[in-house]
């Protein structure tokens, strides 16, 4: 999938979401035109992936905007609504940063925070094709002459981002670049978003791929059946630490064991350098029912309970590249984000 379709847009009057809750099944959007709808669009995952998060909390300050001058709501209404906005979900950074660089911009009205907020899905497909090359140029001047086998957990494609894609921008560089054999796609909690996302964009463009369950991911990579991981993320934390999602960090641990590069490929956007290491990230629960059951049948004797958090967070040691749209950081090696900030 190229940026032929957009997973966040501005409509003039609201924001229109691909629902990524109905595929592969269906291409479905929604137009959020309050508050409320956008809250439960983003926890509900109808919009998801730290990128796409930003650009949708940058353009739900628009929304609130507009709902606060049909009800008539104070500014303490306003506030509260747009701090439902940032807080929605909380280990994502990106959604928090898009919400605070419209916020300048709120005095002057909605439409001024809607063009920032467009500004930002703008930078965004930039950023991303900038981090497709990066990433691309760097693993392929430390693989084997040939075409690659990459392992991906979750989806950071065009559809977690305002365009293209982060860690799988690098796939499809390399895929236009003819160095792809394969594409391993861990099915990956919670919704399965590799296997319905990840999946589904990789069909579309066509690169060779196969799902495989979570628990088989060390594993291929054990049996020299990977040439490289590559990954998102939704937090890093100076010291080069990264939140994604739940799994990631099995991933890791086996790239370390077998000697191969773990990739991280996110936009700066994504680090937090106030944060010094991944002990402070905020770990998202989701429901027990998500795995408790398959679709509506549970699938678990009554009463008991579950744990399902959403993300992980993966050690800087294991991290071996860290790619944003301003280059290459060597995290594993000593080059963290804080010793590289972009000044």
């Amino acid at each position: 999938m190229g940026i032929d379709v957009r997973t966040v847009e501005w409509t003039g009057g609201g924001l229109r979401l691909l629902d990524q809750t109905v595929l592969p099944d269906r291409v479905e959007y929604r137009v959020i035109e309050d508050v409320d709808a956008l809250v439960d669009a983003i926890r509900r995952l109808v919009v998801r992936g730290a990128p796409a998060l930003g650009v949708a909390g940058a353009f739900g300050v628009a929304v609130a905007l507009r709902q606060a001058a049909r009800e008539g709501w104070d500014a303490a209404a306003l506030d509260a609504a747009v701090t439902r906005v940032r807080e929605a979900r909380p280990t994502a950074v990106n959604l928090a940063a898009g919400v605070d660089r419209v916020l300048p911009f709120a005095p002057k009205g909605a439409e001024a925070v809607a063009a920032e907020a467009q500004a930002l899905l703008e930078e965004d497909v930039r950023g991303n094709r900038a981090i497709g090359r990066h990433g691309a140029d760097w693993i392929l001047g430390r693989s084997p002459d040939r075409p690659l086998r990459v392992l991906t957990h979750c989806n950071a494609g065009a559809l977690a981002t305002a365009g293209w894609g982060t860690a799988l921008g690098v796939v499809r560089e390399l895929h236009d670049r003819g160095r792809v054999e394969l594409v391993y796609v861990d099915e990956t909690r919670p919704l399965l978003q590799g296997a319905r996302l990840t999946a589904w964009e990789l069909a579309r463009a066509g690169i060779p791929c196969a799902v495989q369950a979570d628990g088989a991911a060390p594993s291929t990579v054990l049996r020299g059946l990977a040439d490289v991981a590559v990954i998102g993320a939704d937090r890093i934390a100076a010291n080069g630490d990264t939140a994604n999602k739940i799994g990631s960090v099995g991933v890791a641990l086996a790239c370390t064991a077998a000697g191969i590069p773990l990739v991280v490929a996110a936009p700066w956007s994504t680090v937090d350098l106030a944060l010094p290491d991944g002990g402070g990230i905020p770990i998202e629960e989701r429901p027990a029912a998500e795995v408790l059951g398959f679709g509506r049948i549970r699938t678990a004797p009554d009463g008991v309970g579950a744990f399902n958090p959403a993300f992980d967070v993966t050690p800087a040691r294991l991290v071996t590249a860290l790619v944003t749209e301003t280059g290459v950081l060597e995290v594993s090696a000593g080059t963290t984000p804080d010793r590289a900030a972009p000044r």
